[in-house]
């Protein structure tokens, strides 16, 4: 959708000179009209544009990569990482205290800072290079 679409000047100019005619008394409707008009153009748009998205997707899938919403991972996903992370954190940093004291608490941090960063580097968005052959030459 253009940012002046002309189809839709002539229906503004439509239903304001709608308006005009039968009055403020039917000034709702002719709005409600239009508004699902222009709702109808964007949802044209935006199924589009979805469309276009998925198709590119597909063809980086087929070109043997990954889409990018698979190889960042969603908000979500990281967010409940965390949170679980965190809910876990409290049993198991008691346990380690009350198994080994001080060395307990710092292995059970470690354990948990380290599936931490296996999870941040799995969905990091940084690129990823495919090794070939002649890298293992050197």
């Amino acid at each position: 959708m253009e940012a002046r679409d002309p189809e839709l000047e002539r229906e503004l100019d439509a239903t304001l000179q709608a308006r005009g005619e039968l009055g403020p008394e039917y000034e709702s409707a002719l709005i409600d009209s239009f508004l699902e008009k222009v709702e109808q153009r964007l949802d044209g748009t935006l199924d589009r544009r979805v469309r276009r998205h998925f198709a590119e997707q597909q063809m980086v899938v087929a070109r043997g990569g990954t889409p990018p919403a698979q190889a960042t991972g969603t908000f979500g996903e990281r967010f409940g990482f965390g949170i679980v992370s965190l809910v876990l954190a409290v049993p198991l940093s008691a346990i380690g205290v009350a198994n080994a004291g001080i060395d307990g608490l710092v292995v059970a941090w470690l354990g948990i800072f380290g599936v931490n960063a296996v999870h941040a580097a799995r969905t990091w968005p940084w690129p990823r290079r495919k090794r070939s052959a002649s890298d293992w030459d050197d």
